[in-house]
């Protein structure tokens, strides 16, 4: 117990020197919500750790793991489910406990919502209120389930993480260069069809989005990018064991549905496979709602996806597609980001637990794009008012 009150006075001095060296950076930056947004996320972790207690959870098997690793430490160090071993291996061996590492991995999903707090408020500056009073900045950094599925030892926290260092720094890649290497890293080995989507997804915004961007700086970006996917191509098709296929197409089709099959014969199995695409993705997004789970919790996570479902509502109309096809480059980034893991994910998810922690990497990309429509929308009508907001970034 000593080492947990340890590593947790450690974390909050490191996160009060982090709050310090932000607040210097970046004007707009709140310690106070910060700090508040910590406790919060901490409050999730309390009730994961209790829930492992009672339940079976990954997280177990990653610290036993972990301890028991009397070889090579090298030997885990690959992409996948042993690079969490990779990671634990070390801390796990120099005597902390099953909660500090947890915590520990509890704080590297916290330090995901601080960078996308920054993204967000660096790349939109106009306010926006939902629901006719809420903040919406707000109520996306403080939506239950995805600090749930960022506080335990395992994917979850480090790829959220990642994802969101490496969003966070593409804005200024030339300047940002280890959060952008050290975001990418963490992706690609905790899913690297997941670092593919991503890249994909700087490609078409790059080429097909407004940016402040110098050509040169684009121009590397790309051609970085390009390089990557050729050299990591099979290393990503081995996710689905297509590094030796000759119709990936094909091949990956059976693959989805194999696993598909495999999901839905869990308790909370949903047939996806025989859904039409739209449905598919509704599930995805949606569901689980009130109709599919009468347990407290599935109505606590119905009520989240409701809040989904109102705030994907706004942009279903034609002022939307006139903006998506103007928008700035991060948007259409994220767009990409979040439409390619989406459609991805409906042909491999039947479970709607695991939908739940699965569409928690990439829901942020989905409510920035949808965050910055409406900012638009505020600052346009501001304009015909003639009032003077401040210039979306």
């Amino acid at each position: 117990m000593i080492d947990f009150v340890f590593v947790f006075i450690l974390l909050l001095i490191i996160n009060q020197l982090l709050f310090k060296s932000l607040s210097n950076k970046f004007t707009f930056f709140d310690k106070k919500l910060m700090n508040k947004l910590y406790w919060y996320h901490l409050l999730f972790f309390l009730i994961y750790y209790t829930y492992t207690i009672f339940e079976a959870s990954d997280s177990k098997s990653y610290y036993l793991n972990a301890l028991t690793v009397r070889q090579n430490w090298m030997v885990n160090f690959e992409s996948g489910t042993k690079f969490i071993v990779f990671l634990a291996t070390p801390l796990a061996q120099l005597g902390l406990s099953y909660i500090s590492l947890m915590l520990i991995f509890a704080w590297t999903g916290y330090i995901g919502f601080l960078f996308a707090y920054i993204f967000f408020k660096e790349n939109i500056t106009v306010n926006v209120t939902v629901f006719k009073k809420y903040d919406l900045l707000t109520l996306l950094l403080f939506l239950p389930n995805m600090h749930f599925w960022t506080v335990s030892l395992g994917k979850g926290s480090i790829i959220f993480m990642g994802l969101m260092l490496f969003i966070y720094s593409i804005r200024f890649p030339n300047k940002r260069i280890v959060a952008l290497l050290l975001g990418g890293f963490l992706v690609y080995m905790i899913r690297a069809h997941v670092m593919l989507f991503v890249l994909m997804g700087v490609m078409v915004g790059i080429v097909t989005g407004k940016s402040k961007m110098g050509l040169g700086v684009k121009f590397l970006v790309l051609v970085v990018s390009v390089g990557f996917l050729l050299s990591a191509r099979n290393s990503i098709l081995s996710v689905a064991n297509l590094e030796n296929s000759e119709n990936v197409v094909q091949d990956f089709d059976q693959f989805a549905s194999k696993q598909s099959g495999r999901l839905e014969t869990s308790g909370s199995g949903v047939q996806m496979s025989t859904y039409p695409l739209p449905f598919k993705l509704f599930t995805l997004w949606f569901r689980p709602l009130f109709v599919d789970s009468p347990s407290a919790l599935g109505l606590f996570s119905s009520s989240e996806n409701l809040i989904y479902l109102l705030l994907f509502a706004k942009i279903c109309n034609r002022r939307f597609l006139r903006f998506i096809i103007k928008a700035p480059y991060l948007v259409k980034t994220s767009l990409i980001i979040f439409v390619l893991s989406s459609f991805a994910l409906t042909f491999v998810m039947s479970n709607l637990g695991i939908i739940m922690r699965q569409k928690s990497m990439v829901m942020y990309f989905g409510f920035f794009v949808i965050y910055y429509f409406l900012a638009s929308e505020k600052f346009e009508l501001l304009q015909k008012n003639k009032q003077q907001p401040i210039a979306l970034a």
